[in-house]
């Protein structure tokens, strides 16, 4: 991969593609005559470092694809659908939350050679390897660019307790801890301290 370069662009930049990959389809099949449609439904695990911080695609969890590759004249355009399950934690009260996303993909893979394979850069258009086209880059920039930035376990989530860190919505109404003035801090415990002494005192007299 190019120094400095963005995950993006990392992404597009060209890669062999292994046939033993389910991310991975044989053009063979499609033939290179424009117009040529093929459908595919294919369930994969899910690759590591599928998400955000908080939230995201557990690794080894089936990614449901529903593709359509169509034989054009640059090369093969992939349009369809991935379906995830989800799993993080809340970005208010950081309770477990777990969902389902469904995105929608769209992405051109260019022919060596091809006029648009000419005219852009490496890192700007995806290309068919040989016969083959590696969606995982697709799939995985559909995905994280989808995903929540703050997930919430229900959008009304009133998050944690500043005070004591518990959730808000486990507490009862009017949640409240009492904020002593800083300038009075000293004199209540000079006042506690003067207590205990008074209160020890005169067993120290009996002692005697």
């Amino acid at each position: 991969m190019l120094e400095n370069s963005t995950p993006m662009q990392q992404h597009h930049q060209q890669r062999h593609s292994s046939p033993r990959s389910p991310f991975v389809f044989d053009l063979r099949e499609l033939g290179r005559r424009a117009g040529t449609l093929k459908e595919y439904r294919r369930s994969v695990p899910a690759p590591a470092d599928l998400g955000l911080d908080l939230i995201g695609v557990p690794e080894g969890a089936p990614l449901d694809l529903e593709l359509r590759l169509e034989s054009v004249t640059e090369g093969v355009l992939v349009t369809g659908t991935v379906t995830a399950p989800l799993t993080g934690q809340c970005g208010r009260c950081l309770e477990p939350v777990s969902d389902e996303l469904a995105v929608d993909v769209c992405e051109l893979f260019a022919y060596e050679n091809s006029s648009t394979d000419e005219t852009t850069e490496q890192d700007e258009v995806h290309r068919v390897d040989g016969e083959l086209i590696d969606v995982e880059p697709v799939v995985r920039d559909a995905i994280v660019l989808d995903l929540p930035w703050t997930p919430l376990c229900r959008p009304d989530c009133a998050g944690l307790c500043p005070e004591c860190g518990q959730r808000l919505d486990d507490l009862p109404a009017g949640h409240v801890h009492e904020v002593l003035d800083p300038r009075w801090a000293a004199l209540a415990g000079f006042a506690s301290e003067k207590s205990d002494a008074d209160e020890d005192g005169p067993a120290d007299v009996l002692d005697q």
